[in-house]
C-alpha cells in the first residue's frame, strides 16, 4: 500500500530515542505522507521544535493552552484530522497516561480525544518495560486496540541490555503502512458490537448472582467479525479469556454496566448479544458481608429485574443496529422458546443452543446451534465454537452483501 497523501499525526515523547523521530519524519515524507507533529515537553529536551518543523514543513504543536490554536479547539482538530496517530517514542509515562485516561498536556489530551487508530513505538529502560505497572498498561492499551511496534532488544543508552529500544524508523514505517492498509474482508467498513460472558450482580462484597458462561462463544464471534474486516467492540463480563485479536475489549461486571457500555459503542451496524446476562439482581447490595447467625433464618434476597440489553438494542430509537442477533440458551423446547424470544425481543436473528448439563456446551469448546430468522430455521451441525463464529460471520457478511446489492438496484 502507498502512503501517498496519508496524514500522520506524530507524537514525540521524551527520551533519547526521540532523535529517531526525525528520521521517521524524513522516511514518511519521502513516501508522500503529510506529517504533523506534537512535541512533548520531555521530547523538546532531546529534539528541537525547529528541527521537527523543518522536516515536517508544518507548525509543531507543543502547548495545550495555545491561545490561537485552542480558540478553534485545536486538540480536538488535531486528533480528528489524521489518518493515523503515531507515538514515537512512547515513553512509560505517556503509555501510563494513555492506559488510564489522563489528559494533562497536549499529547495526552489529544490521544484521549482521538477517534483514529493509534500506533505506538515504546522506548524505555528494560526494567521500566518489565515493571508490573508497565505490563498492566500494555495489556490495557492492547485491549483498547492500540497497535504496538517493538520495542526491540538491544543495548540501552543507560548501559543495560534487553527489550526497550525503540523500533527503527523503517520498521515503524512498515507498521504504519500495514495499519493504514484497507481492511480486507467482506465486512470492511462496518461496525460490530458483541457482548459476551456472564454478569456479576453483587449480593454483598463477597457474593454475587451470575450465570455459567465462559464467554468463549462471544469472544470467538468478536474475533471472527474483526477478521472479516468489521470494526469490532467486545463488551465482556468477567472471564479468564485473552482479548480477541483485532477487537476493542471493554470489561464490565454488572448488567447495568454492560448496557451502558453497549450504548456507548453505538452507532453500530451489527450487534451480536451472546452474553449470559443475569435476569435479576438484588434490590439492595449489602455493604458488608452477610453473616450466618447460628440457627437463625437465611437472609431474604429481594430481587429486581435487570435491564434487557437485547431488547433495548433491538428497539433503540436513535441508533438501532441494522442487524441485531440474540442468543437463546435453553434446556427444553429449544426451537419454540427461541422463536418466541425472537418476537418478544424484537431482534432479527436468534442463535439457539441446548445448554442442558449433558451437552457440555457451558464452558466447553463445542456447540450445536440453530439459526432462527423471521423466515426460516437453519440447523447447523455440531462444531467448535470457533467454527460457529466463522460461519455466523459469513452469514452476516452475505446478508450485508445482499442489502448492498438491493440498494444498488
Amino acid at each position: 500500500m502507498s502512503l501517498q497523501n496519508k496524514k500522520i499525526l506524530l507524537v514525540i515523547g521524551g527520551g533519547i530515542a526521540a532523535y529517531k523521530s526525525l528520521e521517521l519524519i524524513r522516511r514518511l515524507r519521502e513516501r508522500g505522507s503529510a506529517v504533523t507533529a506534537v512535541l512533548t515537553q520531555g521530547g523538546a529536551e532531546f529534539v528541537t521544535a525547529l528541527s521537527v518543523a523543518a522536516l515536517t514543513g508544518e507548525k509543531v504543536h507543543t502547548h495545550l493552552f495555545d491561545l490561537t490554536t485552542e480558540a478553534e479547539i485545536g486538540h480536538i482538530a488535531l486528533s480528528r484530522a489524521a489518518d493515523l496517530v503515531v507515538v514515537a517514542p512512547a515513553t512509560a509515562d505517556l503509555m501510563a497516561k494513555m492506559a488510564n485516561g489522563h489528559a494533562n498536556d497536549l499529547a495526552s489530551t489529544m490521544l484521549l480525544a482521538t477517534d483514529k487508530r493509534v500506533l505506538i513505538a515504546p522506548a524505555m529502560n528494560v526494567r521500566m518495560w518489565q515493571h508490573p505497572a508497565t505490563q498492566r498498561n500494555i495489556a490495557q492499551l492492547k485491549a483498547d486496540g492500540v497497535i504496538f511496534i517493538g520495542p526491540n532488544d538491544g543495548d540501552m543508552a543507560c548501559g543495560e541490555y534487553g527489550p526497550g529500544r525503540m523500533a527503527e524508523p523503517l520498521e515503524i514505517v512498515a507498521a504504519i503502512t500495514q495499519a493504514l492498509a484497507a481492511p480486507a474482508g467482506p465486512l470492511a467498513g462496518t461496525r460490530a458490537l458483541v457482548t459476551a460472558g456472564p454478569t456479576y450482580e453483587p449480593i454483598d462484597p463477597v457474593r454475587f448472582i451470575a450465570n455459567r458462561s465462559s464467554g468463549k462463544q462471544g469472544y470467538a464471534i468478536a474475533a471472527a467479525l474483526a477478521a472479516a474486516g468489521a470494526h469490532t467492540t467486545l463488551v465482556s463480563g468477567p472471564t479468564e479469556l485473552s482479548p480477541p485479536p483485532g477487537a476493542k475489549l471493554v470489561r464490565v461486571e454488572t448488567a447495568r454496566q454492560m448496557l451502558a457500555a453497549c450504548e456507548a459503542a453505538l452507532p453500530a451496524d451489527i450487534a451480536v448479544c451472546t452474553a449470559a446476562v443475569a435476569d435479576w439482581r438484588p434490590e439492595i447490595a449489602a455493604n458488608s458481608k452477610l453473616k450466618k447467625k447460628g440457627d437463625g433464618p437465611a437472609p431474604a434476597l429481594h430481587l429486581t429485574e435487570n435491564p434487557d440489553i437485547l431488547a433495548t438494542l433491538s428497539r433503540h430509537a436513535k441508533n438501532r443496529p441494522q442487524l441485531v442477533i440474540g442468543f437463546a440458551a435453553e434446556t427444553d423446547d429449544l426451537i419454540a422458546n427461541a422463536k418466541a424470544k425472537l418476537v418478544r425481543k424484537g431482534c432479527d436473528w436468534i442463535v439457539a443452543n441446548d445448554v442442558s448439563a449433558n451437552t457440555g456446551v457451558m464452558g466447553g469448546d463445542n456447540n450445536t446451534v440453530h439459526l432462527i430468522t423471521a423466515k426460516a430455521t437453519e440447523d447447523w451441525p455440531a462444531m467448535s465454537k470457533a467454527d460457529v463464529a466463522t460461519r455466523l460471520a459469513q452469514r452476516i457478511a452475505e446478508t450485508f452483501s445482499q442489502d448492498l446489492g438491493n440498494q444498488a438496484v
